[in-house]
């Protein structure tokens, strides 16, 4: 279809008219179709796709005032352009009832044949660009049918067999007969743990590109969610060295699920990239319209780092990619910050640590391109 002519339509009672215009118009890329009266034109506007329509304005029967405005009447038809030809003497009169009927232009003959002909291409460039747009949306939405069938592999046949794989490294370091033994244990389980983050993180990054993950909103207290998190990462190494503060009401709207995977994948930025010291997180509640959110910690980011900072496999704190993921974590807390209407920040140096700032309205303002369906 991408490479097929484009279709203009002449509508005109006289034969040499039309002789002379599909002369004028025809090309490789453009097809004409020929009309001798309104009710012909409509025929032909049931069966093919115009990209232009050029009528003659004097015609016995149906004139092209009255086609115009029955192709203006029709969904089928009613973004065609037109442009009228009439051999009559100028007349805004007539020129105003020709714009009124839906024409885009109004040419008094004789007219030169440079001048139409410029304007049909402008018809004919902005159908084929019409045409690219369509292939690419068709080449998108098959991008999206790959994402899918990604999330599907990524949830159910790499976390099945990695599944099995942490339970039997457990099993191992539990019945353990010797140190080196145990050591080995440890060793696959500790990579089962970074692969599993790893999953998860391209999970939220297809479902973040693919659109099929939908905000769903609803109440919550900021500061509960902040310490099921932390709790959730007291059981693992270096857990203890966070510290949570709250202040003011930190209830809003907001989807719990994502609102959790941005505050978990701060606290893991600060515990795998930050120096030694603790992880303090902050929630301030005391704003009327927002709750704002701080995670700290004593590290100090490189300036040449920023610019990529919230960049999809962006380098982490250390200026080179993570060993404990794919440099998603921070991607995927920017994208669910913008998509509650709120914003993401950090600030570093050496006197205040790194300090990263998200703030969310109380209230979820959709944002264009939310990532839809769970």
């Amino acid at each position: 279809m991408s490479n097929s002519p484009v279709n203009i339509l002449i509508v005109d009672d006289i034969a040499h008219n039309i002789t002379a215009l599909k002369a004028l118009l025809t090309r490789p890329d453009v097809a004409v179709l020929v009309a001798d009266s309104g009710t012909a034109a409509l025929d032909l506007l049931l069966k093919h796709e115009v990209a232009l329509a050029i009528l003659d304005v004097n015609m016995p029967g149906m004139n092209g005032f009255e086609l115009a405005a029955l192709m203006r009447g029709s969904p089928r038809t009613s973004h065609v352009p037109i442009i009228f030809l009439t051999a009559t003497a100028q007349d805004a009169s007539r020129t105003f009832r020709g714009y009124e009927a839906g024409a885009v232009d109004f040419l008094y003959k004789p007219f030169d044949p440079r001048i139409l002909q410029s304007k049909v291409d402008v018809f004919v460039q902005l159908e084929q660009q019409k045409r690219q747009l369509a292939a690419q949306l068709v080449t998108t939405r098959q991008m999206l049918e790959a994402n899918e069938m990604l999330m599907a592999v990524l949830s159910h046949d790499l976390r099945t067999p990695l599944g099995a794989v942490l339970a039997s490294a457990e099993y191992l370091m539990r019945t353990a007969a010797d140190q080196q033994s145990a050591t080995v244990a440890a060793r696959v389980k500790n990579s089962s743990l970074r692969m599993a983050r790893m999953v998860d993180q391209l999970l939220n990054l297809a479902r973040l590109q693919g659109g099929r993950l939908p905000l769903q909103p609803r109440s919550i207290e900021l500061a509960t969610l902040c310490r099921s998190v932390i709790d959730e990462f007291a059981s693992r190494e270096n857990g203890k060295r966070i510290l949570f503060t709250s202040r003011g009401n930190t209830a809003g709207a907001w989807d719990t699920d994502l609102v959790w995977q941005a505050v978990s994948n701060l606290v893991s930025n600060a515990l795998h990239h930050g120096a030694a010291g603790d992880v303090n997180v902050e929630v301030d509640g005391e704003a009327a319209d927002f709750v704002r959110l701080k995670v700290a910690n004593r590290g100090v980011i490189p300036p040449e780092v920023f610019p990529h900072l919230f960049k999809a496999f962006g380098p982490n704190n250390n200026g080179s990619r993570s060993r404990e993921g794919l440099g998603l974590g921070l991607h995927i807390v920017h994208e669910i910050a913008r998509m509650h209407g709120g914003t993401v920040d950090v600030k570093s140096d050496e006197s205040g640590g790194t300090v990263f700032t998200i703030e969310l309205p109380r209230m979820v303002t959709l944002q264009r391109g939310s990532f839809s369906g769970r």
